[in-house]
């Protein structure tokens, strides 16, 4: 799996003029599935994403986690983070196909959820408007195939 996570003050996906998810500070997930990739790796890049401690302490070290500033996630797939860019013209076929890749983008926002945050959500495999305020920015980029 991979994922670029984006601290948020703010953030929203839109569908068809409709808001599909929307948060306010947390984490905005990019969330890319490849064919390889299981429930468990789910699982594990949940729990290091839940965790991270990017959030600025009272002496203004990113030392805090998502739970501890009372934050949120809005997860959008992200296929396109399997890009193969040896051409000009990217192919994906790297991306898991949607049989697989939808459960276990469900199965991430469900151990997200069963920690107790708040996941919003945008569609899979829709066209998506992204809006997000970046904080700080802070970005952080996950692949679950380099440990």
């Amino acid at each position: 799996m991979r994922a670029v996570v984006t601290r948020v003050s703010r953030a929203s996906v839109t569908i068809d003029g409709q808001v599909n998810g929307q948060i306010g500070r947390g984490f905005l997930v990019l969330l890319g599935i490849g064919p390889q990739d299981t429930e468990e790796v789910a699982r594990k890049l949940a729990e290091k994403i839940c965790n991270l401690r990017v959030f600025e302490d009272e002496n203004g070290k990113m030392n805090r986690n998502l739970e501890q500033v009372g934050g949120a996630l809005l997860v959008v797939s992200q296929f396109t983070l399997y890009a193969d860019t040896s051409s000009r013209r990217p192919g994906f076929s790297g991306a898991a196909k949607p049989d697989l890749a939808i459960p276990l983008y469900e199965h991430f926002m469900a151990c997200c959820q069963q920690r107790g945050f708040d996941v919003q959500h945008g569609e899979f495999g829709a066209d998506m408007q992204v809006d997000s305020c970046n904080d700080g920015p802070v970005t952080i980029l996950f692949d679950t195939d380099q440990h």
